[in-house]
């Protein structure tokens, strides 16, 4: 996935702001983990996170990196569904983190900032099918056929 993925406009970045805490990573650490409620999103002022996707087992199966003005979370927070990947931030970053009833009081006392997060889901999806793409052709090549995922039926958010 690419950093680009994570990335905010600054008008969604400025909102943020508003109704964040700052927290410095002195040694930085883990945000939170693939599997847990979701608590809060996180904004990168400064520094850099590793997103780790793992199996089940716990062995990594793919690793992406966000840098400053990326936004962290919003999947789970909109869908009040466990964070789907584990975030590291890197020694030294600098973040902003918005507590999740903070972050839903945003979005509906401003809904034009619906636009901006939906970009960014639209682009964490457009990179995650190209990773999925990836390992698709690679168990095709290894396999001689497709390989197939089965999609779990979530409950609609309302």
């Amino acid at each position: 996935m690419s950093q680009d993925a994570f990335t905010a406009n600054n008008e969604l970045l400025q909102a943020l702001e508003g109704r964040s805490e700052t927290i410095v990573c002195g040694e930085g650490g883990t945000l939170f983990h693939q599997g847990e409620k979701p608590r809060a999103v996180y904004f990168i002022r400064d520094g850099e996170a590793s997103l780790k996707l793992l199996s089940p087992a716990g062995s990594i199966i793919a690793s992406f990196r966000a840098g400053a003005g990326s936004v962290l979370g919003l999947p789970a927070a909109l869908s009040k569904e466990p964070y789907t990947l584990t975030a590291v931030v890197r020694r030294g970053s600098v973040l902003g983190l918005v507590r999740l009833e903070d972050f839903e009081d945003l979005l509906q006392t401003n809904p034009k900032l619906y636009t901006f997060v939906l970009s960014i889901l639209a682009s964490e999806v457009r990179a995650a099918r190209t990773v999925l793409a990836g390992f698709t052709d690679e168990a095709y090549r290894s396999e001689g056929r497709p390989r197939e995922f089965r999609l779990e039926a979530h409950k609609a958010m309302t």
